[in-house]
């Protein structure tokens, strides 16, 4: 374990000299992180076209309340998903940094800050205690085998919504492990991409770069989350709850949208790139409206464009 990582997790706990008393936030006196939500359907750090993405697929499954399940081809499918990996990327001028925090472990989740580097170059609170900003949220610790570690509530949330905009299904997914997981591609033109130095940016982003969010640890008091500036976040397709389920939906032209910070509980230095989305149409065998009563084939799914920053794509039918 480098020095980095014996370092970062005692500042949830304890601050360190050059930490200050937490000052009243103004937004012009700190540097704020800027959350966009990368091109659904595409690999974490992607630079190309979103149209060409392939980091999605249709998924029948025989167990309707498994959380992710094996795909299967034949038999009787129970449940139709929409699988997509997800990512944010953090393009501000600073790292998005929460601390979750309880007072014992009969508290079975932990309040959250939001902390602020208050100038370029500057100290990063290092505690519960220093971070500037109450939040909304919180973390809590997920048990299922593919997880193992505290998640921060509601960061993230999926939308399959008509052409009107009329929300039709909306995601089960709950809770994100936030760290440093790839590169922006927009990395080396931000003013303040995460620098691999000894400054207190270097060191938290050498922290976030492996952080597991108390893996295996349902006992810890305290818990970390980030993303340094010119980093993301990505869940990959097959990861339990990273689907929409379109078992019940109609024949038809759809938009999926991805939204992160839907509720701005934390702040950002710009919320208009918050949501991107893709247009997609909906074909079930033979032609038919609606799925069958026993469903045997899933429904075609075809990409029809990619919207990133936008939360709409498809385009309502004429009348």
């Amino acid at each position: 374990m480098s020095s980095v990582n014996k370092r970062w997790p005692a500042l949830a706990v304890a601050v360190l000299a050059f930490a200050v008393a937490a000052p009243a936030r103004s937004d012009d006196q700190v540097l704020l992180p800027d959350l966009r939500q990368a091109p659904v359907g595409c690999p974490g750090g992607y630079g190309g076209d979103p149209a060409k993405c392939t980091d999605w697929d249709v998924c029948a499954v025989h167990d309707a309340d498994a959380p992710n399940g094996r795909c299967v081809t034949a038999g009787s499918m129970k449940a139709v998903r929409l699988r997509f990996t997800s990512s944010e990327d953090n393009i501000g001028d600073g790292p998005l940094l929460l601390y979750g925090s309880r007072d014992n472990t009969k508290q079975k989740t932990m309040s959250v800050r939001q902390a602020f580097q208050t100038r370029e170059g500057g100290p990063i609170p290092t505690s519960f205690q220093a971070a500037q900003h109450p939040t909304a949220t919180s973390t809590y610790y997920e048990p299922a085998k593919m997880h193992e570690h505290w998640h921060l509530m509601g960061f993230e949330h999926f939308e399959l919504r008509a052409p009107d905009g009329g929300t039709l299904v909306t995601d089960r997914k709950n809770g994100f492990c936030l760290g440093d997981r790839y590169p922006t591609p927009d990395a080396k033109q931000l003013a303040h991409t995460v620098p691999n130095d000894e400054s207190p940016q270097g060191q938290l982003g050498r922290f976030l770069a492996k952080n597991m969010c108390g893996m295996r640890n349902p006992d810890a008091l305290t818990v970390i989350e980030g993303i340094s500036v010119g980093r993301g976040d990505d869940y990959k397709y097959d990861v339990d709850f990273q689907w929409l389920d379109i078992t019940t939906l109609p024949s038809g032209t759809y938009d999926v949208v991805n939204t992160v910070n839907s509720d701005r509980t934390l702040v950002e230095s710009n919320y208009e790139n918050n949501s991107s989305s893709i247009a997609i149409s909906v074909q079930w065998p033979s032609g038919a409206r609606v799925a069958p009563s026993l469903i045997t084939s899933p429904p075609t799914v075809k990409l029809l464009r990619s919207c990133p920053g936008s939360a709409k794509c498809a385009t309502p039918a004429k009348n």
